[in-house]
């Protein structure tokens, strides 16, 4: 039981930083003022306590003194002079009580009789009621009956715009530490933004390196972390371009001595291997070029007439490309980066599906939706997105027939991540692929060159 209670408490901690560190906040400034409240409200009691037993011990005996020398037929007209608020007198028996008094009602019985002294007797009794309450009852030198009625509950009467300032100081602690809280977690905000959103193929904004020191220094060594990364992708870019680049002439060199050189056996299978190593050589070179693809600049293309132009080129060459759904309209983007992500797309449904089927929607949020698909073996769930890593294949075997070189789907990504969109794989109900395009920046990233 402890256990799942203690569970149960986790559970209401919140999850978010903001909200803990407001509610360590509010309270420790809520228990606080709750403290600050407590001493004042009891030295103000301790205070009207002492003054009241002093005007006990100073006016009960003068007012006694005043009352039985009056006339009996004047002395209810001086009951209201003489009333203090915590304690006035009553001509009469007053209302019946117990004679159990406890610790306070001792202390105020012992005060009333030391102010009276000997002259009158006199008896104290408590009042039954919800609220703390005492009589004490003598008789005057005619006889006549008189009553103390001692009501400590009107000592210190709470102001009835106290409750108003409590409400206001709360609503005060309230703002203030949401105002503290929000100013401490801002830069943690924007700084986990930034990371999030980090794409050193990007040109972002610097994260600002203005607030307190470590907020600057924060900002400053995630700016200069951004600056190494970029640079140490385009570092290895560069010497991934220039090995591909450089592998082309000898490779050329060489298919071109075997093209030569006498017929002999394994003549065939080394103009096989050189052609494999030729075009994985080239599709290096074309991704070390695409994770630079956002340099080409955006400009506006009617999408029906570019999605028809590119499946016509299919058609033409025999290719089983057909178009089963389209939207028309005009869009700002990189038409080259845009046609080499279809064509990667298109020429893998071909090679596993036999035929490739595309599809453009246009969503309520103007969002561009362009499907690819096909009837082949689709791909396992669990490497859905590992497919979409540089140099992953299904298949470890590099020929054109099976597995590839692995970079024709991470080209894809990086280019379509140019144009301001995204590549997605899921698998096609009835069996199949479909790789699904979602350009959402199309009139802001790219509409700028």
């Amino acid at each position: 039981m402890a256990t799942h209670a203690l569970l149960n408490g986790f559970r209401l901690w919140p999850r978010t930083l903001g909200a803990r560190l407001f509610l360590i906040l509010l309270a420790g400034l809520a228990i606080a003022h709750a403290m600050s409240f407590t001493v004042l409200f009891f030295e103000r009691y301790t205070a009207a306590k002492s003054m009241m037993f002093n005007t006990l011990e100073n006016d009960v005996s003068t007012s006694i003194a005043i009352l039985d020398r009056l006339p009996p037929d004047e002395r209810a007209d001086w009951l209201d002079r003489l009333d203090r608020g915590s304690y006035r007198f009553v001509l009469g028996p007053g209302l019946p009580g117990t004679p159990a008094l406890d610790a306070r009602g001792t202390e105020i019985a012992s005060k009333v009789r030391t102010a009276i002294g000997s002259k009158y007797p006199i008896t104290v009794e408590t009042i039954p009621g919800p609220n703390f309450r005492l009589q004490a009852h003598l008789a005057l030198s005619d006889g006549t009956p008189l009553t103390i009625d001692v009501n400590p509950a009107g000592v210190m009467p709470l102001a009835d715009w106290l409750p108003y300032v409590l409400v206001a100081q709360l609503a005060l602690l309230v703002l203030c530490s949401w105002f503290a809280v929000r100013q401490a977690i801002r830069p943690l905000v924007n700084l986990a933004k930034a990371a999030d959103t980090l794409d050193p193929n990007v040109k972002t904004p610097r994260l600002s390196e203005t607030g307190p020191s470590e907020v600057a220094y924060a900002a400053t060594a995630f700016n200069a972390m951004r600056e190494r990364i970029a640079q140490y992708l385009e570092e290895r870019v560069q010497i991934l371009a220039a090995i591909s680049h450089d592998l082309q002439t000898p490779i050329t060199r060489m298919k071109l001595r075997a093209e030569m050189a006498e017929d002999f056996g394994d003549r065939d299978k080394l103009m096989q291997d050189l052609s494999e190593i030729e075009r994985l050589v080239k599709e290096g070179v074309t991704y070390a070029r695409s994770a630079h693809g956002n340099v080409e600049k955006a400009s506006r293309i009617d999408l029906s007439s570019f999605i028809e132009s590119l499946v016509y080129d299919y058609q033409d060459t025999g290719k089983d490309v057909a178009i089963t759904q389209i939207s028309n309209g005009a869009i700002m983007t990189r038409p080259h980066a845009l046609r080499r992500v279809l064509t990667n797309l298109i020429d893998n449904a071909l090679k596993f599906g036999g035929s490739a089927e595309i599809e453009v929607q246009r969503r309520a949020d103007e969002a561009i939706v362009i499907r690819v698909m096909d009837r082949g073996p689709g791909i396992p769930d669990d490497q859905l997105e590992a497919v979409l890593k540089p140099f992953f294949r299904l298949e470890q075997s590099r020929s054109r027939d099976t597995g590839g070189t692995g970079l024709g789907l991470a080209i894809a990504v990086q280019l379509a991540a140019a144009i301001g969109g995204s590549l997605t794989l899921h698998n096609r109900d009835g069996g199949g692929l479909v790789a699904e395009i979602t350009i959402t920046h199309y009139g802001q990233k790219n509409g700028s060159p």
